[in-house]
């Protein structure tokens, strides 16, 4: 009989007003690939970091056993030394050093209190080999895409002697081609004995590797069943307490007049001034419609977007934007605003939310005007705005005075919503709505979007998910190097005519 090498006993975790983890058991089996599913919220991540140290022995109630024994981590580095290491969704590495010097940081390669610059990167190169990546250990992590820094994440790990490799979200911000050689490296690592546990919202990946799943729902672990049990179906209603046999509201168009027109918009590199990455745009947005631009990663679709909502990307910007047939002014981020234009980024982390603030000035601040008497913030009408829209989105929290950074990832995309719906614009761009969260969550930002479509929004959504464009729009497009390669009806569109729409054009180009 197959090992167990971790057994967590009724883990309770409390924060104030909230309990996060209530009495949940979790095994995992020496060698094994074990996959943890849940809503934003439910608990997954607390509990690897009860786990991994985050949260120390003593801010708890239950017991760790690891390898038979008894365990009181009260720091990351307790859990790896006995060879737990957990990679957190948001990367940990320093852009400005070098490979080599992330590999071994904490972890110093020195004799003598000297750092033996030879044998660290000598020993980088064995552990990019080892994780796939031929990259000089000299280059600098800003030089390097996502996909090779979640590789560069795990070799830290490997020269740490993991045992144990936990990963929280792995493949939410990579390409489908990276998600795929992540994937095939923890199945090699699988049969090198090493135990992985899994967190993600994507259930295809989670079928294609894990050997068992633990389904946790507002704070308890509910099942934990074997890979012949597993069905997207299952884990879906486990997940949710519900059935979702339609993830997709359904909706009936009432499309109006054209709202938004873009007229051979191009943009250049902001960095590089000969490359352009833009390539004469043109698009219209109608009233009640909810458009799509699907594509590839990097064909332009979020430097489109930027360079349109107040030129916040790029430069040498040329072309016209007409709302309502007369040309406006889109040149700053808040002349944009004021012309009925918003934009909700694909990074609510960075550059859509405050998190050290609550939620109440987040809702606000793209329309404090709306809250505000001759030129000073009212506070009860702010309060009431809040309240307001947190009731209308949903937003699970204790109170509009939570902290942003304490939501979950699904709640946090419904501040960024509820900041944007708030400032009433006409035309609402949605870069990547639903990254990173849950199906639950999901549905309801489908629903909120039909709404605004109701409303008579004009809705402009880029994501990286066709099921998802084919199952919430009304209209595409398709992007490839800059370039709309083609339009068409979603009801006439398939996964394979869009893609058959980037591979004519690549071939074109060639």
């Amino acid at each position: 009989m197959t090992k167990t090498i971790l057994e967590m006993r009724s883990i309770t975790k409390t924060f104030p007003g909230v309990k996060a983890l209530s009495d949940v058991n979790l095994d995992v089996r020496e060698g094994e690939i074990h996959a943890i599913c849940g809503e934003n919220g439910a608990g997954k991540s607390t509990l690897m970091k009860v786990l991994s140290g985050v949260y120390p022995h003593g801010s708890y109630d239950g017991q760790i056993f690891y390898n038979g024994e008894e365990q009181h981590f009260r720091s990351i580095r307790d859990s790896e030394h006995k060879g737990i290491v957990i990679i957190h969704q948001e990367l940990a590495l320093v852009p400005m050093l070098s490979i080599a010097e992330n590999i071994f940081l904490g972890n110093e390669q020195a004799k003598s209190g000297v750092i033996d610059w030879d044998e660290t990167r000598d020993g980088a190169r064995k552990l990019l080999r080892m994780v796939g990546l031929s990259e000089d250990p000299n280059t600098l992590v800003t030089n390097i895409g996502v996909g090779k820094q979640q590789l560069v994440e795990i070799a830290k790990a490997l020269s740490k002697q993991v045992q144990l490799l936990i990963l929280d979200e792995p493949t939410a911000s990579l390409s489908e081609k990276d998600s795929q050689a992540l994937l095939d490296l923890l199945l090699e690592f699988k049969k090198q004995g090493i135990t992985s546990i899994i967190i993600s919202h994507k259930l295809n990946e989670i079928a294609r590797v894990a050997d068992r799943v633990t389904v946790i729902r507002d704070g308890r672990a509910i099942e934990t069943m074997d890979t012949d049990q597993i069905t997207e179906d299952r884990i879906i209603t486990l997940m949710v307490g519900r059935s979702l046999d339609d993830r997709y509201p359904s909706r009936v168009p009432q499309i109006g007049e054209t709202i938004l027109e873009v007229k051979n918009w191009s943009v250049f590199h902001p960095m590089h001034r000969d490359r352009q990455m833009i390539k004469n745009i043109n698009i219209t947005l109608r009233k009640g419609e909810v458009v799509g631009i699907a594509g590839l990663m990097g064909s332009g679709r979020t430097e489109f977007a930027m360079s349109l909502f107040g030129k916040s990307y790029g430069q040498k910007i040329t072309g016209e934007v007409l709302m309502h047939g007369k040309k406006i002014d889109t040149s700053t981020v808040g002349r944009a605003i004021e012309n009925g234009i918003a934009y909700a980024t694909e990074d609510r982390k960075t550059y859509g939310l405050n998190l050290i603030d609550h939620i109440k000035h987040n809702i606000t601040i793209a329309n404090l005007p709306g809250v505000s008497r001759m030129g000073v913030i009212d506070d009860l009408t702010e309060l009431d705005a809040a309240n307001d829209y947190r009731k209308r989105t949903n937003i699970r929290s204790s109170s509009v005075y939570q902290t942003t950074g304490n939501l979950s990832g699904g709640n946090q995309q419904k501040v960024v919503l509820s900041k944007w719906l708030y400032a009433n614009p006409e035309v609402l761009i949605l870069d990547e709505p639903t990254r990173g969260i849950d199906v639950g969550a999901k549905y309801e930002i489908y629903t909120i979007i039909n709404e605004l479509a109701a409303q008579g929004k004009a809705i402009l959504v880029i994501s990286s998910e066709m099921p998802e464009l084919l199952g919430i729009t009304d209209r595409l497009y398709v992007m490839n190097e800059g370039r709309i390669v083609g339009e068409m009806p979603t009801s006439e569109a398939s996964q394979e005519k869009i893609m058959r729409s980037i591979v004519r054009a690549e071939g074109k180009a060639s």
